[in-house]
């Protein structure tokens, strides 16, 4: 049996009157389960840019896109990570799904969350903010 851990930390001395040391982690289970998730789509980079976007970043990435489950399982636990592996403080990218945006990935950001793939719109799309070349990388963690 697979065992996953996704640990987060958030640590700033001046965000705040006092010190802030926030850390917490969680076990990725299947769903309704006490078993982890024992299946990834394995860390990817891509390069894309303002002339290639709108990209279904996950999705068409991963060869999935076009259908209820996403190939990843109908109401499975699945887990996705994005990063913004660019070094330019201006570049950005928007990630949206259902046409409605998740976030902006400024460079060096990141996201880990959980995806409801169940339906053919639920793809992560990424649009880059420049025409240049941007690299990212991602993966999916599934049951």
């Amino acid at each position: 049996m697979a065992t996953t851990t996704a640990t987060f930390s958030l640590n700033s001395s001046d965000l705040l009157s006092d010190t802030l040391a926030l850390s917490t982690s969680s076990t990725l289970w299947k769903a309704g389960t006490a078993e982890g998730l024992d299946q990834t789509t394995g860390l990817a980079r891509i390069t894309l840019s303002g002339s290639t976007s709108i990209q279904d970043l996950i999705a068409a990435q991963t060869g999935t896109a076009g259908g209820v489950g996403a190939g990843f399982g109908t109401n499975a636990a699945t887990k996705v990570y994005v990063a913004n592996k660019s070094e330019d403080p201006e570049e950005y990218a928007v990630l949206t799904m259902h046409a409605e945006p998740i976030g902006r990935l400024y460079a060096g950001d990141w996201m880990f969350i959980p995806w409801d793939n169940t339906d053919a719109d639920s793809d992560i799309r990424i649009t880059c903010s420049v025409a240049t070349n941007m690299v990212f990388e991602y993966m999916v963690i599934h049951e």
